[in-house]
């Protein structure tokens, strides 16, 4: 896993001391520091965004168990709203079998009479081709119409015929303790069921979570990479979410969360008319084992400085940078260590635009809060010397990650 400024993308730092990465992993280094979380959604490379991680409900805030009566309620909505469902896919129609081992599977979900439909945008994101897969198991050709970065949302037009069902978006949003029905193919299953209630309307961005829309959904349906993308049902068969992460804490297990929907959503409206609106990034990422440490607090990254070096004073750190990138251009400077474990380099970022943050999570959540082509001024500690470095933000789709 990857953690970026552009989001927690899908490399991984290769060749690195297999003792120091043991360490990281397992939390020794700090105490048994929680791990930020696993992002769900799909398998590589049309998921896992963001994968990002959010924050779990506390175990009191554990909803009750579906009734009976409403487990039967939603299996009876399964039947009538699945053929309107999708199972998207990485592969080229024109190549004869690609399709039958695609490089990546998302969920979808129609939502209109003339092929529209709704995912989300990680499950898209930087694919080639793509084709939709409906109940039936026909394919059919899928194109991106629009798509909001930020909020982690797609249109996209499959070319189904006249005819084929599609679900009713919201006419208001839903309320805590509802039960609802997720559609996706998450674990390997195709367009399966899963059920839950929400236990959240206004999810606040977590570790990795810089891009939570408002209204954010949070859910005890047990979703799992695959079902990124799918749709979150109300008991009467309306649209109120789309799948974009879970997250899976050590002390609280997993959480699911879902893009809010309603049919008086703006940006619905925007991705009719084909806005595609790229996420500002400067081109950096925290790599592999080092993803553990995308929150430390103050306290924890003195502790974790004391075995790399990183210095005393609290900051963002971070182990690459993407060739070409603002923070290329910038001269920014990766982590590096010696075979010690201890940082030879590496580049500490303590503000942006003179906010401090002591972390890479604040400095996620900051970049995040610019559009591409903002300029922005980063204070960065280069060993012991404190330097101003300034940027001018692009969209992700800009450079290849």
């Amino acid at each position: 896993m990857t953690a970026e400024t552009d989001r927690l993308p899908r490399r991984d730092v290769r060749g690195r001391d297999l003792n120091l990465r043991s360490l990281l992993l397992s939390g020794v280094l700090l105490g048994g520091l929680a791990l930020p979380g696993v992002q769900a959604q799909g398998v590589t490379p049309l998921a896992q965004k963001p994968a990002q991680s959010a924050p779990v409900s506390p175990a009191s805030n554990t909803p009750k168990p579906l009734s009976d009566a409403e487990k039967q309620t939603l299996k009876t909505l399964f039947s009538k709203v699945r053929p309107a469902t999708l199972r998207i896919e990485q592969c080229d129609l024109n190549q004869p079998g690609a399709c039958d081992d695609p490089d990546g599977i998302g969920s979808g979900v129609l939502i209109s009479a003339d092929g529209l439909a709704l995912t989300a945008y990680h499950v898209v994101e930087g694919a080639r081709f793509l084709s939709a897969q409906t109940a039936d198991k026909k394919r059919y050709a899928v194109e991106v119409v629009g798509y909001d970065d930020q909020d982690d949302l797609a249109l996209l037009r499959v070319s189904v015929p006249r005819g084929t069902p599609f679900v009713p978006l919201a006419s208001a949003r839903p309320g805590v303790g509802d039960a609802v029905l997720a559609v996706g193919n998450g674990g390997g299953g195709f367009l399966q069921p899963k059920s839950g209630r929400l236990t959240g309307l206004e999810a606040s961005a977590g570790p990795g979570g810089a891009t939570f829309p408002p209204g954010t959904l949070q859910m005890s349906a047990p979703l799992v990479p695959g079902d990124s993308g799918g749709p979150i049902l109300n008991t009467t068969g309306e649209l109120t979410g789309i799948v974009s992460y879970i997250s899976i804490s050590r002390n609280s297990g997993p959480a699911s969360f879902a893009v809010p929907v309603t049919a008086s959503d703006a940006r619905l409206s925007d991705l009719r008319a084909g806005k595609k609106l790229d996420a500002p990034i400067i081109g950096i990422g925290l790599n592999g084992p080092f993803t553990t440490f995308l929150t430390l607090d103050a306290a924890d990254f003195r502790r974790l400085s004391d075995v790399l070096k990183l210095g005393d004073t609290p900051g963002a750190f971070f182990t690459s940078v993407v060739r070409g990138s603002p923070a290329d251009r910038a001269g920014l400077k990766p982590l590096e260590l010696d075979d010690q474990d201890r940082r030879v380099s590496g580049d500490i970022v303590t503000a942006v635009d003179g906010k401090r943050i002591i972390n890479f999570d604040e400095f996620q959540y900051a970049v995040r809060t610019y559009k591409p082509g903002d300029t922005i001024t980063l204070s960065v500690l280069r060993g012991d010397k404190p330097l101003t470095v300034k940027l001018t933000l692009i969209g992700r789709s800009q450079t290849t990650p």
